[in-house]
């Protein structure tokens, strides 16, 4: 039996990932907020990659291309850009694909600091950011049990999985 796109219905499931390595000196910026930390993020932007998992998630569910490629890290106007922007670009995105967001799931992959704290702040502001209700954003920590270079607190890495669905036919 074939189906045609009419036959399927309008969901789009999409897939973020980020990491950074992790310097001396705080704050650390994640999910648009500063949690106090001895370490921060270190790349060309603010280094959130829970923003940026979160943006290719979106980029990643419409087939349209990556952060790298909007936001290209040999741009001088991306240097220390705000992660928001590429967040907000690829919202954009999915509003003109008449997509909205269903829900997403992001784990947070540190060692060092704890991010319990700061969890219902980071859900609540990315709620805010997508113009959507925190009760659609998930976020869990996971620590590295001291191995590899997340165990060992060197690094910072980020997994989310977005789901759209479409109000319309079109894709």
């Amino acid at each position: 039996m074939t189906s045609t796109t009419a036959d399927v219905p309008n969901l789009r499931i999409g897939l973020g990932y980020d990491s950074h390595r992790l310097g001396p000196g705080g704050p650390l910026r994640i999910g648009g907020i500063d949690v106090p930390a001895e370490v921060h993020a270190i790349g060309h932007s603010d280094a959130d990659v829970l923003l940026h998992a979160i943006t290719d998630g979106l980029l990643g569910a419409l087939c349209a291309g990556d952060i790298g490629r909007l936001f290209p890290d040999t741009a001088a106007e991306n240097a220390d850009r705000d992660s928001r922007d590429f967040l907000l670009a690829a919202l954009e995105k999915v509003n003109q694909r008449g997509m909205g967001i269903v829900n997403l799931d992001c784990v947070i992959l540190a060692e060092r600091p704890k991010m319990a704290p700061h969890i219902d702040a980071m859900r609540t502001h990315i709620a805010a950011m997508l113009g959507i209700d925190p009760s659609q954003v998930g976020i869990k920590a996971k620590t590295g049990e001291g191995v590899g270079e997340i165990g060992t607190g060197q690094s910072i890495a980020t997994r989310v999985v977005v789901l759209l669905a479409g109000i319309s036919a079109a894709n």
